[in-house]
């Protein structure tokens, strides 16, 4: 395989046409895995094919990113933690990971998944784990209000919902006759009443068995969820496979690109034709179809579906070059731009045109105002503030930053140069973030690559590499790489956020509502959670009722006979931030958080008699290595 750090490449001085002027140019070498790619879509690029590119800027500017001792990062960045299960906050620029938010996973340092609580925001899905991918966080007049962050689950069709002021997952809703949820994005304006969630995969319905061969019937749904009930008030049957989505800055349209118009089911037949498309949702006329009964429902579940596929006056369908993947609107609100994938090319779509789509005064490709070529392999634009966009060219291992505006003239025959630099990456990058980017608010400070490949950055763990996140400085005329770091598990989106927008709680409420089933529980047994420590047998069900204030918990311990079910219900009574409290039951599989302030409780099966100790497991005071007790287990 070729080396594309090798030094001994040999450069071009010849300037490609649609290149700056004021950059030295070498040439590009494909990857293996990128090689591959391209034989699998060639008969989709079409055209002449960029294959320049600038050197990676060095590591000079370092400087900037270094945060130092006592002083705080400018931006939260919020990481998908990919099929780990799990979102992760880091701190930009210093890239330092700051905390890991347990969503669809279990998590035995904070008892996600364990704890009952847990458990009930889990649901029936608690074992199943998670893949996501899309973290988005709740808008208020196109800007971050810091309330959620919502995050899909591709691998078992659902949504989750993580509190802003906690940053605890407390909702999460599996969406009906779906499967594969993908692409995720919240409405803008006014506010995120709907979180928008595509389906990615056809299927056929009702999906019982009995129609498995009949492809032509097989279809996928957008879906609306209530961001406030997180229930899914509304589906719409589309054409093809569902990909990415976004919304525009008026609140009354959201989009999603298509991949698959062909309705294939294998590889080949899925890239057959030219095209394929964007399809644009229009809200206000599916809410009134909704709301007028124009709609059915599927299988079991009770949620309105109304028609929109290709005909439809719900939907427009725009037709794209061929397997586009990623679609972002631009913070000003005017453009949105489509990624090729498959095609050298992005699509620019003028927004305000969409009122005369659905009118039926224009057609749908006179939404369009620029398709030009950028490379190879575009799947996703970030945007800054002076009307440059970013887009990953993964087959190039390069993003390319270019002139918007410059592009529409160039699509209309003006010889203009739009591409402004070319950055190599590494390796082959999917997502791109830049800060505030995807709000009215974007600030054109820094961008994020999250790239699918490490190879030979990083120190080598045996056969599974670690993946690769580069900071990139985009403040001045020329973006410069400025840090490495190597992620784990497929980190596959994030959002970056100023953190004036983020507003946490140093302490819990005691009315808290992620324990308020177990302050009901405790009510009707007749506990005061904040002074009482009891224990209230019901049968072979036993209530361990205890506060802790660090280093004690308030029982040393309790007794309780064997084949108990066991739950122990802790009240962290400390009123100092960071003095979280654990409790473990040793070889028992129970362990949880209890942060100050918080109720928690697990529940577990005394089935071996005899003593079991009991032990703070967070770190909590000079003496925690003495917070601990006894469960005393009375053989049957």
């Amino acid at each position: 395989m070729i080396n594309p750090k090798d030094k001994n490449l040999p450069e071009i001085d010849t300037q490609d046409s649609q290149a700056s002027e004021h950059v030295k140019l070498s040439r590009r070498l494909f990857l293996g895995g990128g090689a591959a790619l391209v034989g699998a879509g060639a008969a989709g690029l079409g055209g002449s094919l960029l294959t320049a590119n600038v050197q990676a800027a060095g590591n000079s500017n370092a400087a900037h990113i270094n945060v130092g001792p006592g002083e705080l990062d400018e931006y939260y960045g919020f990481w998908s933690g990919g099929h780990s299960g799990e979102v992760r906050i880091l701190g930009l620029p210093s890239m330092r990971e700051l905390m890991r938010i347990p969503v669809f996973n279990v998590d035995s340092a904070t008892g996600w998944g364990l704890t009952n609580e847990s458990k009930a925001v889990l649901g029936e899905n608690a074992p199943l784990g998670g893949d996501c991918h899309h973290p988005h966080m709740s808008m208020t007049d196109g800007q971050y209000d810091g309330k959620y962050v919502f995050i899909n689950d591709k691998a078992n069709s659902r949504v989750a919902r993580i509190r802003g002021d906690i940053m605890k997952t407390d909702k999460i809703t599996t969406i009906p006759n779906t499967q594969a949820i993908h692409g995720l994005r919240v409405q803008k304006v006014p506010y995120t009443k709907y979180i928008f969630a595509n389906a990615e995969f056809r299927i056929p319905h009702p999906n019982n068995g009995l129609a498995m061969d009949a492809i032509d019937k097989y279809y996928t749904l957008f879906s609306a969820v209530n961001a406030e009930t997180m229930e899914v008030d509304w589906q719409v049957i589309v054409d093809g496979n569902l990909d990415n989505t976004d919304a525009d800055y008026t609140g009354k349209y959201a989009f999603s690109t298509c991949y698959n118009a062909e309705g294939a089911v294998d590889l080949a037949g899925s890239m057959r034709d030219e095209r394929d498309h964007l399809v644009i949702f229009n809200i206000e006329r599916i809410e009134a179809a909704v709301k007028a009964g124009n709609f059915q429902t599927l299988g079991d579940s009770k949620v309105p579906v109304v028609n929109g596929r290709k005909g439809s006056d719900l939907t427009a369908y725009v037709p794209v070059p061929k397997n586009p993947h990623g679609i972002n609107t631009a913070p000003g609100g005017k453009y949105a731009v489509a990624n090729g994938k498959l095609s050298p090319t992005v699509t620019v779509f003028e927004l305000a045109k969409f009122d005369a789509l659905f009118d039926g005064s224009i057609k749908p490709r006179d939404t369009v105002v620029a398709e030009v070529e950028l490379g190879l392999g575009p799947l996703h634009t970030a945007f800054d503030n002076r009307g440059n966009a970013y887009t990953t060219l993964f087959i190039d291992s390069q993003i390319c930053k270019w002139d918007v505006e410059k592009a529409i003239r160039a699509y209309k025959g003006e010889k203009v140069n739009y591409i402004l630099q070319k950055l190599d990456v590494h390796y082959q990058p999917g997502h791109n973030h830049t800060t505030m980017g995807e709000t009215r608010d974007a600030d054109g400070k820094y961008l994020i690559s999250l790239c699918k490949f490490s190879k030979d950055r990083f120190l080598q763990c045996g056969p599974l590499h670690a993946e690769n996140d580069q900071l990139i400085d985009i403040s001045g005329d020329e973006m410069k790489l400025l840090h490495d770091g190597p992620t784990y598990a497929e980190p596959h989106d994030c959002m970056i956020v100023h953190r004036s927008k983020v507003k946490t709680a140093k302490l819990y409420k005691r009315d808290d509502p992620t324990f308020a089933g177990t302050v009901a529980m405790a009510k009707a047994d007749g506990v005061t959670l904040e002074t009482d420590n009891k224990v209230i047998r019901d049968g072979n069900k036993v209530r361990v009722y205890m506060t802790s204030v660090a280093p004690s918990y308030g029982m040393d311990q309790f007794s309780v006979k064997q084949g108990d079910e066991v739950t122990v219900i802790v009240t962290n009574l400390d009123q100092i931030e960071d003095v979280t409290h654990g409790f473990c039951m040793v070889n028992h599989g129970a362990q949880m958080e209890i942060s100050p302030q918080q109720t928690a409780s697990i529940t577990f099966k005394a089935d071996r008699p005899g003593v079991h100790w009991y032990y703070c497991n967070w770190f909590c005071h000079a003496l925690h290595m003495e917070m601990r007790g006894r469960m005393l287990v009375e053989p049957a």
